[in-house]
């Protein structure tokens, strides 16, 4: 498994990152097997959230490392905190609060990244800092990042914050690629054109932050995943031919196509399969040419100007 520095960090992270979110479907065996796959891929970096099975995922993931308490150093664990149900709430009080909770629940003293999950509009920037100041200080967590935050966003909590922002969760797929479609589509006119957020790949290359990739097998909350998607005929067609000749799967394929753009793109996968996981793990070996990366882009409906 191909490996990388997140951000400003000493942490050097698989590429693809297990995503938590469905894993409170599982039992803390199946768990258990999940997690000893993932580390045997090489897949060392593991996603978090506290809203995940509403702090269930966590404990699971707890009692894990509980029973094998030695897996904690071979892991990097990060979590997020912020959303409350009916709103957003990145109150010093809140994510102190929420800390602290994560984690008892994961059963460990520290998390190695911790995140804001979405930007609160209501947020106090000096009390940001003093929230992230102070759980550096008490050792709770060892690096801040960010969440769906666009490049001012995160410039501005960066002018209060003396830690640096290591990481900036964002959805991208083959299908919701608008962080990329509005670098492509400079100056036109076109749908693709619109910048929603704030040219971040560009911002986070010249900051040395590193863009994790949230659902990258995904069209959208309505139409779920694309592949096999009729919706998406085009796109899949150019998935299999590509699948046969990296004989690889095409979630792997889709998934290459995100860790092949140069910004050194981390990709969080949620799978609770440890045959799933095997597969879309080939995506760190297969390496798209230039010709191959755009068919993919145009066939997912995509334009070039």
């Amino acid at each position: 498994m191909e490996k990388q520095v997140i951000g400003k960090s000493h942490l050097i992270a698989s590429r693809i990152v297990l995503g938590c979110m469905r894993i409170g479907a599982l039992s803390a065996t199946e768990l258990e097997k999940l997690i000893f796959a993932a580390l045997k891929l090489g897949i060392n970096h593991f996603d978090h959230g506290d809203i995940y099975g509403a702090g269930k995922n966590e404990s699971l993931f707890g009692e894990v490392l509980k029973r094998n308490p030695d897996l904690r150093t071979k892991m990097i664990i990060q979590s997020k905190a912020g959303i409350r149900k009916g709103f957003y709430d990145n109150s010093k009080t809140y994510l102190l609060e929420s800390v602290d909770k994560i984690l008892a629940r994961l059963n460990t003293d520290y998390l190695d990244i911790f995140l804001v999950h979405r930007p609160d509009a209501l947020l106090d920037l000096k009390e940001l800092a003093e929230t992230v100041n102070t759980l550096i200080k008490d050792k709770k967590i060892r690096y801040f990042g960010v969440s769906n935050m666009n490049s001012m966003q995160i410039e501005l909590i960066q002018k209060y914050i003396n830690a640096p922002i290591i990481t900036n969760q964002m959805q991208l797929s083959l299908v919701h690629s608008l962080i990329i479609d509005s670098g492509i589509n400079v100056n036109m006119k076109n749908e693709f054109a619109a910048n929603t957020d704030g040219s971040i790949i560009d911002y986070a290359r010249l900051n040395n932050i590193t863009l994790q990739a949230w659902s990258p097998l995904q069209a959208s909350w309505e139409e779920g995943t694309f592949l096999e998607n009729p919706s998406y005929e085009k796109l899949n067609d150019e998935l299999s031919l590509l699948s046969e000749k990296y004989n690889v799967t095409k979630a792997a394929i889709a998934v290459a196509w995100i860790l092949r753009h140069p910004a050194k793109i981390q990709a969080i996968v949620g799978t609770k399969s440890i045959k799933h996981l095997k597969e879309i793990s080939m995506a760190t070996k297969v390496n798209l040419d230039r010709s191959e990366w755009y068919r993919l882009y145009l066939a997912s409906g995509k334009v070039l100007p």
